[in-house]
């Protein structure tokens, strides 16, 4: 189903000053355990107004790319990508902590369990922004790449209130930590943009948020 452009654009400019406001307000108020985070409070707080949006379109969820459709190409695209940007996430954790330890959270942070937390987080952020507003702005726009870095920089913007409260960077840290996330967003969009499944942003965003969780 293909939504009229007045509609897509109305619904992703309401989706965006959402997340910015309601999860940046969060993210400076409150701090939970990651697992609460991660497991429990991003899927309600993006993914519904996902899912009313959704139904307000009267669309389907294969308008969000979550189809059987392309699914092999959906793994080994992202597979092909995924050591390159696991690597970006153990750059993200030197730029958190100026410096890794591959062995800080091992016998704290299962492998499991980082990757269950990851794969959590994944699902409620590609949906969001690859399945629902990427979508929807690269119709509106009519072109993949302008689509693309435009929902990457709000990808990255969302970003910025964890970056200066919980992980309380400084100005060089928070500029270089929103470049490797817009970088990543290219990326994802990238991947989805070549399968609309949206299994491979989600597996390309597990590898590159595992090492953050795990290497701190």
């Amino acid at each position: 189903m293909k939504l009229g452009k007045e509609v897509a654009i109305k619904h992703s400019t309401i989706l965006v000053a959402y997340l910015l406001i309601v999860w940046g307000f969060y993210r400076m108020l409150i701090k939970l355990p990651e697992e609460v985070e991660e497991l429990l409070i991003k899927p309600i707080l993006w993914l519904t107004p996902v899912i009313y949006l959704l139904k307000k379109e009267k669309a389907g969820i294969a308008s969000l790319g979550i189809t059987l459709k392309n699914l092999f190409p959906a793994v080994y695209v992202s597979l092909a990508l995924g050591a390159l940007f696991a690597i970006e996430g153990v750059i993200i954790n030197f730029v958190r902590y100026k410096g890794v330890d591959f062995s800080a959270n091992l016998g704290q942070t299962s492998f499991l369990l980082a990757l269950g937390i990851s794969f959590a987080t994944a699902v409620s952020e590609e949906i969001t922004f690859r399945g629902y507003l990427f979508n929807r702005v690269w119709q509106v726009m009519g072109k993949e790449w302008p689509a693309n870095l435009l929902t990457s920089f709000v990808w990255a913007l969302i970003h910025i209130p964890v970056a200066i409260f919980w992980w309380e960077l400084d100005l060089a840290g928070t500029s270089t930590l929103l470049l490797l996330t817009t970088i990543f967003g290219i990326g994802s969009a990238f991947v989805f943009a070549r399968t609309k499944n949206i299994l491979s942003s989600i597996l390309l965003h597990v590898l590159w948020s595992w090492p953050i969780i795990l290497f701190r």
